[in-house]
């Protein structure tokens, strides 16, 4: 026998294994217990378009879940996609109680719960809320703002800096680092770069050396910023490994300065489904992205190692004093490797450079 705060730590558990191949849609997990309180079915969303995580719980419960309890991260859906809506099919199970960690905020699929509670149905909203929503921060953060959550990940020296003075850069972490950054990968719609680090580095912006038997790898969008289509024909990020997208300021939209705007690309990178993005380099979009307040978390490698000079992780962020430095919040200190790695959230709220979008969907 669980508890219903036991089982809905499993369901947060079971959600994050959805990460990075449920996009557009959110991560979610669900427990059923019969009346007894054990454990009868168990299941999260694997991908877009597949059962929902309380069809794969329902289905392993059969009959048992009959007079049970559902215990979810997110509120069940309410309509029908490219699936059924799951509030429904709770309903059918003849299920009596619905706990639910975080309301679904989209317009669409938003009111689930009001259709159980008139089956007659008891609910429960908010059990473990907080631990909920930071696994589906990414989701969350998109379908309430218009545009993907922003993770910023760059890999410095102790003092700071990317390369040395002769342009060098690899490599700067230690090997285990880098196997760590492309699990972080793994769980991202799209990885962003400038043409100023395709040209410099050639790299192939793909997911590998995973080796823990994880689900089969759905690689991310590959995006170059890339203002004045300088990218060249034979770049490693133009092969078939990945999709990719070479952004300009031609094809998006420019900003006052003649560049790409940035929010306008994140707005089209949510039209293309893309609800978490990684922002991989260089310095300069890095800062320009800091500025426009476009960043909602940073992770850092940081190797212990020293240049002195160089080029540093970081330039032109719009901060002229240390007053308006801006102030992260750490959530997460580690040792990988050699390396130090660090996760962080802005302190000051991002800037909301988009509307929220009118009809935002669980499924789509």
């Amino acid at each position: 026998m669980v508890t219903e705060h036991e089982a809905m730590g499993r369901a947060i558990a079971l959600a994050a294994r959805g990460l990075g191949t449920t996009s557009p849609n959110p991560v979610v997990g669900c427990l059923l217990l019969d009346p007894d309180g054990e454990v009868v079915g168990e299941g999260f969303h694997v991908y877009a378009g597949g059962p929902h995580a309380e069809i794969v719980a329902l289905a392993q419960a059969g009959k048992r879940a009959r007079g049970g309890t559902a215990v979810v991260t997110l509120e069940p859906c309410n309509h029908t996609g490219r699936t059924g809506p799951c509030a429904q099919a709770l309903i059918a199970a003849g299920i009596r109680r619905v706990v639910i960690a975080v309301d679904d905020p989209t317009p669409v699929a938003t009111g689930g719960a009001e259709t159980l509670r008139a089956a007659g149905i008891e609910i429960e909203t908010g059990m473990r809320r907080e631990e909920a929503e930071a696994g589906n921060v990414a989701w969350l953060t998109a379908v309430r703002r218009g545009r993907p959550f922003v993770t910023w990940k760059f890999a410095a020296t102790l003092d700071g800096r990317s390369a040395a003075a002769d342009g060098t850069s690899m490599w700067i972490t230690s090997e285990p680092a880098r196997a760590d950054v492309h699990r972080l990968r793994a769980t991202v719609d799209a990885i962003i770069v400038g043409v100023g680090t395709v040209l410099a580095d050639d790299p192939q912006l793909t997911v590998r050396y995973l080796r823990d038997g994880s689900l089969a790898i759905k690689q991310p969008l590959r995006v170059v910023a890339d203002s004045a289509g300088r990218t060249p024909a034979k770049a490693r990020v133009r092969d078939a490994a990945a999709e990719s997208w070479i952004a300009t300021a031609a094809a998006v939209g420019a900003g006052p300065d003649g560049r790409l705007d940035l929010s306008a690309l994140l707005t089209e990178l949510y039209a293309r489904g893309i609800r978490a993005a990684l922002l991989e380099g260089g310095p300069t979009l890095a800062g320009a992205f800091l500025a426009a307040g476009l960043v909602d978390r940073v992770v850092g490698y940081v190797a212990p190692k020293l240049l002195g000079t160089g080029r540093a992780a970081l330039v032109d962020a719009g901060i002229g004093t240390i007053a308006e430095a801006i102030d992260l919040d750490l959530t997460d200190v580690a040792q990988v490797g050699a390396d130090l790695r660090f996760t962080a959230t802005l302190r000051q709220k991002p800037s909301d450079n988009s509307a929220r979008p009118e009809t935002g969907m669980k499924e789509l």
